[in-house]
């Protein structure tokens, strides 16, 4: 049952976020996705690492996250910001996101 609250609570808070947000856990496992991760192969039950181009898993913070208990954002590709937000109460699960910056036109 609490496993479906996480869930849950996960999809209210990130299905309308404006970039791919998953629930993942610390063996880099999908738990959840929003839709515009599920559009991009983050299914539930894949591995976050193996799903799109490799260079974009390069640099990976979740560890750090999941070590630190504190939210840790990027850069490091540049045209995203990723994050990856502990859920308190849970050590081995984190909300990873990244949203796209726009191009200047």
């Amino acid at each position: 049952m609490e496993d479906e609250k996480i869930i849950e609570s996960f999809h209210l808070m990130w299905d309308t976020f404006p970039g791919l947000a998953r629930l993942i856990d610390a063996n880099h496992t999908v738990i959840a996705s929003n839709p515009i991760a599920q559009s991009k192969g983050f299914v539930q039950g894949s591995t976050c690492a193996k799903v799109g181009d490799p260079a974009s898993h390069r640099g990976c913070k979740l560890a750090k996250a999941l070590q630190s208990g504190e939210a840790v954002t990027d850069n490091e590709l540049s045209d995203r910001i990723r994050g990856w937000m502990p859920v308190p109460g849970h050590e081995d699960l984190c909300v990873h996101f990244a949203i796209l910056l726009p191009t200047e036109s």
